[in-house]
């Protein structure tokens, strides 16, 4: 991996081969959605996950959000690795957006036993740039930071007389707000350019390229999930290539049916150099790698690199169960991808002898293994979003993936909540379960609660950019 030498003293590291050598995390932060968002409010919460301490998996501190409903879902940094060469940069603050209420929050995380709220992004803050539902949040080296928005004012949709929803196109962008102020201050894209849909980016600075991927029409996605959307269009099923220097989309690539249908998270690889970038598609269930057309191209290709056949089932809500990534994981070292149904072991899901989903026909197993249980709790849901420790050798799991959705897919995870869990990686991949080790979301005070993306106060492997 390459690494250059600079002066430094900002925030992260030089470069992956240096975040390799980071101390072990102590520190996890955890995004946590109320399970009912017409009674409780959402948290951020510090989580203990050192070993040796008296409080681990203990809450050390939290903040419980002042609206009700909001779905803190994603988050990021003020500053990461991208701002390394700047001094003056510290890696202070968490950026949360809200999927449902089109907040911001920024909480300050200087001190894990003490975090607190500093500063709230109002929908009407938004509004004034027409954008709505912001979603992925990266810093940037200018001292910005940049979040990938899936809709806009309009609320992508009309309401007729009789309340029925008649679903247009959501146009996608990107906001940036001052990395010092938190105010916004304009959209990344020029007016002339447009996105069918938006969800996830990733920016690889040396190779002045940007990638971004698509989810569904925001009001859509809010009222649940329904098979029929697909093939309405209200999901995409692209990913948009652009000029990092200019801002230039300068193509879209139309993922093949049905494999690449709700492509969400991208990853390129973390060597600043590369090109090479991997998308997970949901529905699709499948994993595409994006690469340079030829080695001077800077148009891309998709290649399928792997699938995961749905599984014929009967009781559950639909007749075939796909897979669902809905996270992808590179390990700082480029030697891994994870995924959460591709795992080596079994956590959870909706598949197993007590969830009551009969197989029908699988290609991948005859027979459904036993629930997971860890420190005697059952594992309601199963694996969703993924933190990876920056050594590789601690991957960390949640099991909520959005509440409507959740709802629909896990119905008990409502009434129990969500938990984090952890697993050991050996120096070939192989994976074992850390039994003891569990984070119970559900039963935090004024809970239950779900759990959701998780970050480290030193940076980690899905939100350090490299320039």
């Amino acid at each position: 991996m390459s690494c250059k030498k600079t002066q430094c003293g900002g925030p992260g590291y030089a470069c992956p081969k240096e975040a390799l050598k980071a101390p072990k995390e102590k520190v996890i932060f955890v995004t946590c959605p109320h399970t009912n968002p017409e009674v409780g409010h959402d948290k951020l919460v510090a989580v203990d996950v050192d070993s040796n301490s008296n409080t681990f998996c203990q809450v050390l501190s939290s903040v419980t959000f002042p609206n009700k409903g909001d779905e803190v879902h994603h988050s990021g940094w003020n500053a990461c690795s991208s701002c390394h060469n700047n001094p003056s940069a510290k890696r202070t603050h968490i950026i949360l957006p809200c999927l449902n209420s089109d907040r911001i929050y920024i909480v300050n995380v200087e001190d894990v036993y003490n975090i607190f709220l500093e500063k709230t992004v109002e929908r009407e803050q938004l509004s004034r740039y027409n954008v709505s539902t912001p979603h992925t949040t990266h810093c940037l080296a200018d001292g910005n930071i940049m979040i990938s928005t899936m809709g806009n004012n309009s609320g992508d949709h009309e309401e007729d007389m009789a309340n029925v929803f008649i679903y247009s196109i959501p146009i996608g962008n990107f906001i940036l707000l001052d990395g010092k102020t938190f105010e916004p201050k304009g959209c990344w894209l020029d007016s002339n350019t447009t996105l069918p849909f938006n969800y996830d980016f990733w920016y690889q600075p040396r190779c002045d390229v940007m990638i971004s991927t698509e989810w569904g029409t925001p009001n859509v996605i809010k009222k649940g999930f329904d098979l029929k959307h697909i093939a309405e269009g209200y999901y995409g099923r692209s990913v948009h290539i652009f000029k990092w220097s200019t801002r230039q989309k300068l193509q879209t690539i139309d993922l093949p049916e049905p494999e690449g249908a709700i492509p969400l998270e991208v990853r390129f690889l973390h060597e600043p150099t590369s090109p090479f970038a991997f998308v997970g598609t949901a529905l699709g269930s499948s994993l595409f790698l994006l690469h340079p057309e030829n080695e001077d191209s800077n148009r891309y290709a998709a290649k399928c690199v792997v699938k995961i056949p749905p599984k014929k089932v009967e009781g559950w809500i639909l007749p075939e169960m796909p897979s669902l990534i809905t996270d992808i994981l590179i390990s700082m070292d480029d030697r891994f991808y994870t995924f959460p149904t591709g795992f080596m072991i079994f956590l959870g899901g909706s598949i197993h002898t007590e969830s009551g989903v009969k197989i029908i026909h699988d290609d991948e197993m005859k027979d459904a293994p036993p629930p997971r249980y860890v420190k005697g709790n059952l594992i309601e849901g199963g694996p969703q979003m993924l933190q990876l420790s920056l050594d590789g050798r601690r991957l960390y799991v949640t099991t909520s993936l959005y509440r409507q959705w959740d709802a629909q897919f896990y119905p008990k995870l409502l009434k129990s909540g969500a938990v984090m869990m952890r697993v050991n990686v050996s120096d070939d991949g192989t994976m074992t379960l850390d039994e003891n080790f569990l984070v119970n979301f559900g039963s935090m005070e004024a809970g239950p609660y779900l759990g959701h993306e998780m970050r480290y106060p030193g940076g980690d492997c899905t939100s350090d950019i490299w320039i």
